[in-house]
Order: structure tokens, then sequence, then C-alpha cells
């Protein structure tokens, strides 16, 4: 029996190693294939309303709900209050109009009588508050005004970005399409939501997805970022630049830390008889290798680095989030979120569905989606990598402490 297994487990072992490499074959040559046209590919930005998406959902539960005839009757009700609404500011648009033309037309006629006359200091004060942008009306005798109203003041307008990070930030190419079409019509009325979920992963690609979210700090236009499950490592790089940071109660933050491991081969290698060499112009251009012996001058080499990249870590979050004792925080250990208000490292605890439902009731609040049209050869391509990112993820998981995120 235990050699059926074992004859099993053998055989079923190298049918996945021909099937993936198969796989892995036509992916190749897809992508070589579609290389030049990808070049040329072009995305779109897409604007989707969240304000509709939650009436849609409440209109669908109150005719279950509600009983048919009361919903017709409201839904008429509302018809109805809409429709008058509309003519109503029909109306007084028209009436505006009528106003401004009135003054408009006093106006030049006043102009036309100063063009014969001599100075006429009353008159002159008379018309004094037509300066500021305030005129009389002819009939009316009362004043119209070339700035808008509060009551067509038009509503604040929210736009909600997602960013999902892996271990190479890779949807940080999307992040900046999104993030570009947003500063190229917001103007400082309006706010940026950001739903953040990442674990960290290499520096050098959440630098730049965080210097992303500068963009918007620059512009002076409000960044609000909702953590519903893991804001660490790199994922707290990009966290700690909100204005407003919101949690969810039991969502990972922090892990202020960098870690490095790599497995060495060179004992292996040396056992077998295979030698490895490496050739490097400068000192300190190879410290440290998978396959050659490491040595302690080249240890401590890499170790200095790693200890300065946290120390620069530890200086963004603390310029950007000044409140905080950076170092109790920055000691590589994460929190959950209500731990984490607690340290100062997020300033309210809520879910990103509690905040987008409450601010929906005030503004205006559209999804945000940058998205490229590929073949079918790129669409695959691209499953095979990220298939393949989450193996290699979960293997490292397993080797790692439920606590232990890369960065």
């Amino acid at each position: 029996m235990v050699d059926f297994l074992y004859e099993y487990g053998m055989f079923l072992a190298k049918a996945v190693t021909v099937i993936v490499t198969i796989l892995l074959i036509l992916v190749g040559l897809l992508a070589i294939g579609g290389r030049g046209r990808k070049d040329h590919a072009h995305g779109e930005i897409t604007l989707t309303s969240i304000n509709d998406g939650f009436e849609e959902m409440k209109d669908a539960i109150e005719s279950v709900v509600i009983d048919p005839e009361v919903y017709k009757q409201q839904i008429k009700a509302l018809h109805k209050k809409e429709k008058k609404e509309a003519k109503e500011k029909k109306k007084q648009a028209k009436a505006d109009a009528k106003l401004a033309k009135q003054a408009l037309k006093q106006a030049e006629k006043h102009g036309a009588d100063e063009g014969v006359t001599t100075e006429q200091p009353a008159t002159e004060d008379k018309h004094a508050n037509t300066e500021s942008g305030d005129v009389p009306s002819e009939s009316t005798g009362q004043q119209v005004s070339d700035q808008p109203s509060d009551e067509h003041e038009e509503r604040k307008r929210v736009f909600v970005l997602d960013f999902n990070g892996d271990i190479r930030a890779s949807e940080v190419d999307l992040l900046r399409e999104e993030i570009s079409a947003v500063l190229a019509f917001a103007n400082t009325k309006d706010e940026v939501v950001l739903r953040l979920d990442s674990a960290g992963g290499m520096v050098h690609s959440y630098g730049l997805a965080a210097s992303q979210l500068e963009r918007i700090k620059a512009a002076k236009i409000k960044l609000t970022i909702c953590v519903d499950e893991v804001a660490a490592s790199g994922g707290y790089m990009m966290a700690c630049l909100a204005d407003k940071l919101i949690a969810a109660p039991f969502s990972i933050l922090g892990s202020i830390g960098v870690v490095a491991q790599l497995p060495n081969f060179h004992r292996v290698l040396k056992k077998h008889g295979v030698d490895y060499e490496t050739f490097t112009a400068g000192e300190y251009k190879r410290t440290v290798t998978m396959f050659g012996e490491n040595t302690e001058k080249g240890k401590e080499k890499f170790i200095e680095e790693i200890q300065d990249t946290h120390l620069l870590f530890k200086e963004f979050v603390a310029q950007a989030r000044p409140n905080i004792d950076i170092d109790q925080v920055a000691t590589g250990e994460v929190w959950f979120g209500r731990r984490a208000l607690e340290q100062n490292l997020v300033d309210e605890l809520n879910t990103s569905d509690d905040f987008l439902m409450q601010i929906c009731q005030s503004a205006d609040v559209y999804q945000v989606r940058y998205e490229i049209k590929k073949s079918f050869g790129e669409r695959l391509s691209d499953m095979t990598v990220k298939t393949s990112g989450k193996v290699v993820s979960n293997i490292v998981e397993k080797m790692t402490s439920s606590t232990n995120f890369i960065r």
C-alpha cells in the first residue's frame, strides 16, 4: 500500500510538472506575440455613482418589505415631488434671467447717460454697488448677485479608489492613472477616499505607491484612507499619509520594520562539487548571495543597509503622523484596530461601508477605476502570474508566523 501511494504521488508530481511547464511555455509564446500590441494598449477611466448603488439597493428592499400599494403611492409621491421641484427650479431660473436682463439694460442705459452728461457724483454713488457684482432691478429695486446662492451651491464630490497590494505593489500603475484622472478636475472642496488592503512588500514599489498619494495632498485635496483588513509595513507606509485614517476594529496595522531573508545553497553545491563564482566591480556591489559563500563583512554591510531602510521608514511615518511615539511603534509589531487607535496609528474605528453610507447623505460619491482592455493571451498571462504569486505567498506564509509580514 505504501509503495502504491509513493508511486502514485510520483506520477502525480510528474503530471503536474508537465502541465505547468506546457502552460508556462504557452503563456510565454502568447506574451511574446502580444508584446507589440501591449505597448499601444490604452485604458479608460470609469466613474460609478455609489449614491445610485445605495438608492437602488434601498428601493429593491423597500419594494419587497413595504406593502406594494403603499410602495406604489410612495414612489408616485416622490416622482410628483421631484417634478414639482424641477418646475420650481426652472421657474426660478427664468425669473433670475429676466432680472439679470433688466439689470443689464439699466446698466447700459446708465452708461449711455454718463456719456453725454457732466459728472454726477450722486448717480455714481447710487450705482456704486454694481462694482461688487450686485445690480438693482428696475422693476423691484432688489439686488441681483452674480454669485451662486447657497440653494444652488454644488454638493461636495468624493472620489473612491481601491488598492489591493501584493508583494510587488502591482496595482500602483492603475493607482497612478486613477489619481491623475481625479486631479485633472477635482478641487480643494472635494475629497479622495482610498480603500486600502495590503500587507506590504518591496520597499521601492510601495515607496512609489506612497508618492502617488502625496500628489493628492500636494493638490490640497483631503485624503481619507479606510482599512478593513490589513495595512501593514508598506501598506502602512501608504496609510499613514491620510488626513483621516479609518480602520475596522479588528484590522491589522503597523509592522513598521524591514525584513530580508534568503536561502543559501553554498554547502549543497560544495557537497556536489559545484563551484559558484561571482564577479563584481565595486566592493559592495554584491553583499550576500544565495549560491556563493557569504562573508561576515558582506553580512554586516547588508544589515547596515536594512537598518538604514528602517530609519527612512521611521522618519517617513513620524513626519506623516507626528502625534505618535515612533520609537514605541516602529518595532515591527502589528496591532489590531482597537489597539492601533490607542497608539495613535489610526484616527477612527469604522468600516469603509459605514463611512461611505454616511458620506453619501451629504456628498456625491463616485467610484473611480482605470481599466485596460487586454487580449486573451494577456489575460491568461496575468492569471498565471497572479496564481504563481499566490502560491509563493502561501508558501512564505506557512514558513513564517501569522503576523510576520513581508516588507
